[in-house]
């Protein structure tokens, strides 16, 4: 097989979610698979791409800049499979499309996107949808909203877990604790500290979280730091405010973007992590702070609850009381703690980047498989 994968979205030096689910695509199935023949397809950040795919490693994949943007079937006009890693406008007419959708955050949860963002995406949506041989779903949740949401045939869609890299994500040995309490003391923290992590915006609820954390210092149940690692996002000025109502603004710590490093270190050390989504199409903290070995806490809703398992306590996101709760509970038992650090180095082993990409490989073979018995029919129809 000859396959495309577009690499757009870790073109960049920071990446989302989306650029860090399609580098660890391409560099799993690099170390799994000699047999097919990857054209790896940007537009730009030629040499940021480059970076980050062994190439000289795998022969077998290969870098296709299109500087002049001439699109995928002048510049690989042989493709079996073209692979887009996140929805966008389909511009392949010979190859089998393959799409990675993650999220329904537009259909679900409109209120956080601009009419111009929902409109662009609906668009993208309708393109591919109409011309996939597959979608791939991040988590089961997210396989079920789009069947809410669209006529497709089950036939059509799958949903596979994408994985972490656990070179970054793991629990730290004696030594290392070391070295991550200087990680996290050099950014002004001492133990012991909540953790959030997570893209500052309403849907992320860190105003849940901030009502909860202000429960527990009113009761004396905690009195560490609430530390949020995140970009700014959407309505990012209203938590500063809820902070002065609440009274808390000396005991909320904002990091704003840290280092892969860093953040094992904080995931390491929390006392507890929490997670308190509306909705998520995979929640990435959840399972790198499982990674980590951390005690979390997160919601019941979308795949927030299909990625916690039994690893986690659940909550309902709408309600503080009970966050705040949950997070009690691990505070005052030592024991319930152990048990969920355990139980999440378990749940942790289900996430994998070469599960993923095994199970990638397996759709395009599938794919072209389908294809292949197509054309055999057709070019050598049954006689009666």
């Amino acid at each position: 097989m000859h396959i495309a994968i577009n690499c757009r979205s870790f073109s960049k030096k920071q990446f989302t979610g989306i650029g860090r689910y399609a580098s660890s695509l391409v560099a799993s199935l690099a170390k799994i698979d000699r047999a097919n023949r990857y054209s790896l397809y940007t537009t730009r950040g030629y040499e940021e791409v480059k970076r980050r795919i062994p190439l000289s490693e795998a022969g077998n994949f290969f870098l296709r800049f299109d500087f002049f943007r001439k699109g995928v079937d002048k510049m690989l006009p042989a493709v079996d499979i073209y692979h887009a890693p996140s929805p966008e406008v389909i511009e392949v007419s010979r190859a089998k499309v393959i799409v990675t959708v993650h999220d329904l955050i537009y259909k679900a949860y409109p209120q956080s996107h601009t009419p111009e963002t929902v409109d662009l995406t609906e668009r993208q949506f309708q393109s591919f949808i109409r011309r996939a041989s597959k979608i791939i779903c991040s988590s089961q949740n997210t396989q079920e909203d789009l069947h809410k949401y669209f006529t497709i045939d089950r036939e059509k869609t799958c949903y596979i877990h994408q994985g972490t890299d656990k070179n970054i994500f793991y629990p730290v040995d004696e030594r290392q604790m070391r070295l991550a309490q200087e990680a996290v003391r050099f950014k002004g923290i001492e133990n012991p500290f909540i953790l959030f992590v997570g893209t500052i915006e309403p849907r992320k609820n860190l105003k849940g979280l901030l009502e909860a954390f202000a429960q527990l210092r009113g009761k004396r149940i905690f009195r560490g730091k609430l530390v949020v690692i995140g970009m700014d996002g959407w309505k990012t000025g209203d938590m500063a405010d809820l902070i002065e109502r609440l009274k808390i603004k000396e005991e909320v710590v904002f990091l704003g973007f840290v280092t892969n490093d860093d953040l094992r270190a904080f995931y390491n050390l929390a006392e507890v992590f929490v997670f308190p989504s509306f909705y998520e199409g995979f929640g990435y903290p959840i399972v790198e702070a499982f990674s980590c070995g951390a005690a979390v806490v997160t919601s019941n809703a979308s795949s927030c609850r299909e990625l916690a398992a039994e690893a986690a306590l659940l909550v309902d996101p709408s309600n503080s009381q009970e966050i705040a709760e949950a997070i009690g509970r691990i505070i005052q038992d030592d024991g319930l703690k152990h048990r969920l650090r355990q139980k999440a180095l378990k749940r942790a082993e289900e996430f994998d980047n070469l599960k993923t990409a095994r199970e990638t490989l397996k759709i395009y073979e599938e794919v072209c498989k389908v294809t292949y018995e197509n054309q055999r029919f057709y070019h050598h129809p049954q006689r009666g």
